[in-house]
């Protein structure tokens, strides 16, 4: 099998289960938005979804994804919108908003003051996703802000000149059954859209768990081993 029709079959398969995962939820498929992930894989990939319907794609390392996005602009594929979903020092911040769409991981005012600078240098507006936690507190290797820090972060990002508050990003921790993680992550965001109710973006779930997140309410579930397969060895 060709690598366009490995792609291509894992692309449909996904499709189908955002459909029927939506579906079931009482929600129309076409207001889940799928992200794919293409983290270690090469920007030939990224062409290939491209080809087959792909809008948004995922990176979530820099320099990694700078990268691949000017292979790919030199394939042609400009229409593609470019998600930066990991987590980021401050000082890459403003270079992550030099060519990303989208960030998904915001989780302290830091991150808001130097990526507004790359927008600014970049004359262009930067979509932005608060990174909620749902660990536990002094979990090691915690990311994500806690709710109660939500309303300063989100007023951060309003005071900001070419940043976007779109809504909330999170990830269910790996211990837990995601049920009950998206479950809070409901309950965070119902209250943060109460205050925010233009903020409505919700981006969970993974390959493994986002039929889950799509019942929660996710409006962006981000997919990458599912589709593309087992990630390259080579980092």
């Amino acid at each position: 099998m060709i690598r366009r029709d490995e792609i291509a079959a894992g692309l449909d398969d996904v499709r189908r289960r955002i459909a029927r995962a939506a579906q079931a939820a009482g929600r129309d498929p076409d207001d889940v938005t799928l992200v794919v992930v293409t983290k270690f894989f090469p920007a030939s990939d990224v062409h290939l979804l491209a080809e087959l319907g792909v809008t948004d794609v995922g990176e979530n390392r820099h320099p990694e994804a700078a990268d691949k996005l000017a292979e790919c602009r030199a394939y042609g594929d400009v229409a593609l919108r470019w998600h930066f979903i990991g987590g980021m020092q401050s000082n890459k911040a403003a270079a992550v908003a030099s060519y990303a769409d989208v960030v998904e991981s915001v989780d302290r005012v830091k991150l808001v003051n130097a990526l507004d600078r790359g927008a600014h240098q970049r004359s262009h507006e930067v979509d932005v996703l608060l990174q909620v936690s749902l660990d536990p507190p002094g979990r090691e290797g915690r990311s994500g802000a806690d709710e109660s820090e939500l309303s300063t972060l989100a007023d951060a990002v309003d005071a900001a000149g070419m940043l976007r508050l779109r809504g909330l990003m999170a990830i269910a921790p790996l211990d837990e059954d995601p049920r009950h993680a998206f479950d809070r992550l409901a309950e965070v965001r119902a209250r943060f859209v109460a205050a925010r109710p233009e903020a409505s973006w919700l981006s969970a779930g993974m390959s493994n768990d986002f039929e889950t997140a799509i019942a929660a309410g996710a409006t962006h579930v981000r997919v990458g081993s599912a589709i593309l397969g087992a990630r390259p060895s080579i980092k």
